[in-house]
């Protein structure tokens, strides 16, 4: 907790501005910017738009007005969160940081899009704002954990935590796709890019090129972890073009981030599984091009995962990792949150995919991972606060009408005895 005090003493400057007629014009904003819907967009309108079109004015009136509704619209979710969880320090941390971003970027809205020096201090505000948020996952992620330690997870308020989770972190993956695609293209400063993308997309994403990256990434880890990895076994299907090399309109950095997290889970259970055996098996993936989806295959011989366990997987209060502890550097790792893959499913779904798991206990696990093959159907996946978002809060767990069975067999002689 000493890097969340650190950041709530370098958040100081937020609570001069947000006391007395401060707090009044925050909560002004975010209810204004909150009756707005975000407005969805496609990879090939990103495509199009940095690659014919590129006009930093446009960008930048689109901007104004869209991150601060993405922000508002999640900010009113963060209060429907149960109170012990809203009050911890972790989670006011995360609320300051996204008002304080909001307040920011409301300074340009009656701003001329015609002035270069507007234009310029534009960048170094999402900039700034994309620095200010680097930590909102791992520190909303100990804020989870501060309350699970402190208060009783019931059914009910656990499915709300996690409800409330995929929307937050899936508006925090569109913002910085929104923040990243501007600087890339217009910050003349900036020399990360890839001339080969436009901002964070590749128009000719080498999938297979991106398994092996990912894969040897994976490899190198589970090496220095274990001293021994398995090997990569890789078939790519091209059904629309035989023979052709698979390549998509995607952004590398999502696909990498969903590949390298299941490389290391399966190459993680493949070793402790098979560590009597002289050697591993290896470590199959098949990439298949239809159509109308990219889809990959990863399978391990790891032992599988029982099957009342595999939607757990999926849970942001479920993890098989030692608990993380937070440090003074602020460096907190994601492993031991149980983060790796609800998050990847959430890069998968952002774009209209998803990523599956297929298990048998005793054997193996089969992850699958689905992307749209046309950059027009591949349209952001956005969290929009409404009323059907409200109820989703205040609706309680329904009986179930099927059967429960019991943990213990009935004694039926006993019942008819005393009958």
């Amino acid at each position: 907790m000493k890097a969340a005090r650190i950041a709530l003493r370098s958040a100081a400057p937020l609570a001069a501005t947000t006391t007395g007629g401060g707090i009044g014009r925050a909560t002004s904003e975010v209810e204004h910017f909150a009756r707005y819907s975000p407005s969805p967009l496609s990879i090939k309108q990103f495509l199009d738009f940095g690659s014919t079109n590129a006009c930093e004015r446009t960008s930048f009136s689109f901007l104004r007005h869209e991150l601060p509704v993405r922000l508002a619209n999640i900010l009113k979710e963060i209060d429907f969160l149960p109170s012990p969880l809203l009050i911890t320090p972790s989670v006011q941390l995360v609320k300051s940081w996204y008002v304080q971003s909001l307040m920011e970027l409301v300074e340009f809205r009656e701003k001329k899009p015609d002035d270069h020096k507007v234009l310029s201090d534009f960048i170094d505000a999402i900039v700034k704002v994309r620095n200010r948020h680097h930590d909102v996952v791992p520190t909303m992620a100990q804020g989870v954990l501060e309350y699970r330690d402190s208060s009783k997870m019931d059914p009910f308020t656990n499915q709300n935590i996690q409800y409330f989770l995929d929307r937050f972190y899936m508006s925090r993956i569109s913002i910085r796709m929104l923040i990243n695609q501007h600087t890339l293209i217009f910050d003349n400063s900036n020399s990360q890019g890839n001339p080969k993308h436009i901002g964070c997309i590749d128009p000719c994403c080498d999938v297979v090129d991106l398994v092996h990256d990912a894969f040897q990434s994976a490899q190198m880890l589970c090496d220095q972890y274990y001293f021994a990895s398995p090997d990569l076994k890789l078939i790519q299907v091209n059904g629309k073009t035989a023979g052709q090399p698979i390549h998509i309109v995607y952004v590398p950095s999502h696909l990498f981030h969903m590949l390298f997290e299941l490389f290391k889970n399966a190459m993680r259970a493949t070793v402790e599984h098979q560590e009597k055996k002289p050697f591993l098996d290896p470590i199959e993936v098949t990439v298949v091009l239809g159509k109308e989806d990219l889809s990959i295959k990863i399978s391990d011989r790891g032992g599988g995962v029982p099957v009342r366990k595999i939607e757990s997987l999926f849970s942001y209060t479920y993890s098989t990792a030692p608990k993380p502890v937070m440090d003074s550097n602020n460096s907190t790792p994601l492993a031991g949150f149980g983060y790796g893959l609800p998050i990847s499913r959430l890069y998968a779904k952002y774009f209209q995919g998803d990523l599956n798991l297929c298990s048998i206990s005793g054997y193996g696990t089969d992850a699958l991972i689905y992307l749209k093959a046309l950059s027009t159907e591949s349209v952001e996946k956005l969290p929009v606060f409404n009323k059907s978002a409200c109820k989703h809060y205040q609706l309680a767990i329904e009986a179930d009408d099927w059967c429960v069975p019991s943990k213990e067999p009935k004694n039926l002689s006993r019942q008819s005895a005393v009958a």
